[in-house]
């Protein structure tokens, strides 16, 4: 449905005075978006992220998210509320919200559809959720940790019929402020593993 939006308002750019006019609109591989929080890797075809970084620091909770939720970025061909209607994907946070509450402006930042994957309900609230919360554990006692999280896709990605596609997965690694290193990975589907047992060899 969003792509039929897509294509009937180019249409409606392209007329002018009921004449049809020359009108170039691509999708892009890769748009950057970079801002306070996060550094983004956008992709317009997938409409989905390609990959993220961020910094866990520790900071003293100022905002809380109420009832925030995500918004469309201009000059950025994203995901949207149809993409998540009535179906098993959530909006998952690749920066997340719980790490960047040092400030109302902060927050509102990483509830951008930039900063948003089609991620399965039951890992974005289970040992998704828990890793992220151990990170910022971990930032308090050892010092800042930089994240990068990288979306798997393949041949077999599952597209919705809205337009976006569907991650296979998440990479995730993590670089403490002594270079020591950890690295995930999650499967983006159901599963009953401790956040834990996603660790992988960073090699």
């Amino acid at each position: 449905m969003k792509n039929i939006y897509l294509f009937l308002l180019l249409i409606f750019i392209s007329c002018d005075n009921d004449n049809l006019q020359s009108f170039s609109f691509e999708l892009r591989e890769e748009v950057m978006v970079e801002n306070a929080v996060f550094r983004i890797s956008y992709n317009e075809f997938k409409e989905q992220p390609n990959w993220i970084e961020y910094t866990v620091r520790d900071f003293v909770k100022v905002a809380d998210r109420g009832n925030m939720d995500f918004y469309t970025v201009r000059n950025v061909w994203t995901s949207d509320d149809n993409d998540y209607y009535k179906n098993e994907w959530d909006k998952g946070h690749m920066a997340p919200a719980g790490s960047f509450t040092d400030s109302w402006s902060n927050l509102a930042k990483t509830f951008s559809f930039v900063n948003c994957a089609l991620q399965k309900d039951s890992l974005n609230r289970g040992e998704w959720r828990e890793l992220e919360e151990q990170v910022r554990y971990w930032a308090k006692d050892t010092g800042p940790i930089d994240v990068r999280i990288e979306l798997k896709f393949s041949s077999n990605s599952t597209i919705l019929e809205t337009g976006a596609t569907v991650p296979d997965g998440f990479y995730k690694y993590l670089t403490f402020s002594d270079n020591r290193k950890m690295c995930f990975y999650f499967d983006n589907s159901v599963t009953d593993k401790d956040w834990s047992e996603h660790e992988i060899n960073c090699n």
